[in-house]
């Protein structure tokens, strides 16, 4: 048994967020990752940072175009301590050192993305804004905060509605257990549930399974967002072409060089993903390919150093203006409910950035506003654990019996999750995943906790990858109507 004040599992931008304002308050912090500490879908993000920093822009319009993208399904109130905040934390950031792109001049410079009225998007490094953001983290953290790399969550302890702690296995197969006064859940989205993503390998939709064992309330777990943009070659994905692309003149277009965007929506190229999304899937379902054309983008390889290099690692010239694309999951903008400052339905138990649902996002995420939404409530939930005590007791856990054999492998879900819950849904065809799923559960009725001993890793994460995904399959078919990222098709019986 290992005792702990706070423990935050994942090590993104929301954790980072977290432990930065704890230990900068003197409270020691122990932070759990199952890869390395920089394997998490923020080190990868190429895109930027939305924030109403501009002298022409303002924080009501930030909100106007974020609840507009989120078909005004999003929590007001929510997108509104979002986007008011975002200006000030984001100074705060600087102040500590971070460095964002700047003009000749030194001012910062604003890029455009999908659904931004105008030019919001602040860069570091080009394209490599993630990376950069969650290396200036690190380097504010303090001694207070330890870094367990290689150390896979399994399961939350939890007993009468109270969180105590975590129990997890590290690469050896050796158990540990830990108690806590707060755990923190920072485990990132649900991208590898799919064939083609963005998100980073160890992205298995953990924390949505862990919090469903533990009885945590779950939210909006339908809406999964497709980048319209992955790099593409013979049906394999190698890495994002990031939206900015299209910010800075990339038009989409078949291989007879027509704009596909054309028509289709006022925005263009420059449509909410779910519109880019479709449309691209749809052509690329008739055998068509789809490239972007950045002849229109000045300065291609120093603006974007990083698709730069994915697309040359992967043969692909952009001197020659046309990347293969096809679209990949992106962004989760379902989760573990939980309110701005992280509070779930489990006292103890928080929740931030992708794995949180706290509505802001609505039913589609406004470009570059995951980041910002790590940052901000992260911000909010260290202020809650620094105002709010809590000290609890230990627990004896109850160890299960239950164990698993006879799995799919992760392709085999990959491929199933395409299929019934992807960028397009049909109404009468959910009910098959849903039903192939069941045939996992190991009581037949649920997927219920397993016995940590008798579990590998590798099984671990393949269940946690069916019981989300039969989770996120439950949420489609509960919603009949096409909105935002959830586009379902009403077929006759």
């Amino acid at each position: 048994m290992t005792e702990a004040d706070i423990i935050i599992i994942g090590s993104g931008i929301g954790a980072l967020s977290v432990a930065g304002e704890l230990c900068k308050n003197g409270r020691k912090v122990l932070v759990i990752t199952k890869g390395l500490k920089k394997s998490c879908n923020s080190s990868l993000a190429q895109g930027g940072i939305s924030v109403a920093l501009s002298d022409k822009d303002n924080y009501e319009w930030h909100y106007e175009d974020t609840m507009a993208a989120g078909c005004n399904l999003n929590d007001s109130d929510a997108v509104m301590k979002l986007v008011s905040t975002a200006p000030n934390v984001i100074r705060e950031l600087i102040d500590t050192g971070m460095e964002f792109d700047r003009d000749s001049q030194g001012n910062l410079m604003f890029g455009r993305e999908a659904a931004h009225r105008l030019n919001r998007v602040i860069h570091a490094g080009g394209d490599r804004t993630g990376l950069r953001v969650v290396e200036q983290l690190i380097r504010n953290l303090t001694t207070d905060v330890t870094v367990i790399q290689n150390q896979m969550a399994l399961d939350l302890r939890v007993k009468d509605g109270k969180c105590y702690g975590v129990i997890t296995k590290d690469s050896d197969g050796n158990l540990h257990t830990y108690h806590a006064n707060y755990v923190v859940l920072a485990t990132g989205g649900i991208g590898q549930l799919y064939p083609s993503t963005s998100n980073d390998v160890t992205i298995t939709g953990d924390g949505i399974a862990m919090a469903y064992r533990a009885g945590a309330k779950l939210k909006n777990l339908e809406f999964v967002q497709f980048h319209p943009t992955m790099l593409t070659i013979d049906g394999q994905a190698y890495g994002l072409v990031s939206e900015a692309c299209r910010g800075a003149g990339g038009i989409l277009v078949n291989e007879k060089g027509e704009k596909i965007m054309e028509g289709v929506h006022p925005l263009k190229d420059l449509a909410p993903r779910d519109v880019v999304a479709r449309e691209v899937y749809a052509h690329y379902l008739k055998g068509e390919k789809i490239f972007l054309d950045i002849s229109a983008v000045d300065d291609f390889k120093s603006k974007f150093p990083t698709v730069t290099e994915i697309c040359e690692d992967n043969g692909v010239d952009v001197s020659k203006n046309l990347i293969p694309v096809a679209p990949g999951a992106h962004f989760h903008m379902g989760g573990v409910e939980a309110t701005p400052d992280g509070l779930t339905n489990i006292d103890g138990l928080f929740a931030v950035g992708e794995t949180a649902c706290t509505g802001v996002h609505g039913a589609n995420r406004l470009a570059s506003n995951s980041l910002l939404e790590g940052l901000v409530f992260g911000k909010f939930l260290a202020d809650y654990i620094l105002t709010h005590h809590r000290k609890v007791g230990n627990i004896i856990d109850d160890v299960p019996e239950t164990t698993v054999d006879n799995l799919p492998t992760k392709k085999e879900i990959q491929r199933k999750m395409m299929e019934y819950v992807g960028i397009v849904r049909h109404s009468n065809e959910i009910h098959n995943i849903i039903d192939w799923f069941k045939q996992y559960m190991p009581d037949g009725k649920d997927f219920v906790k397993l016995n940590p001993e008798k579990t590998t890793e590798e099984q671990y994460e393949i269940y946690n990858m069916l019981t989300t995904g039969y989770l996120v399959a439950k949420s489609a078919m509960d919603r009949h109507e096409s909105i935002g990222a959830h586009y379902i098709v009403k077929d006759e019986k």
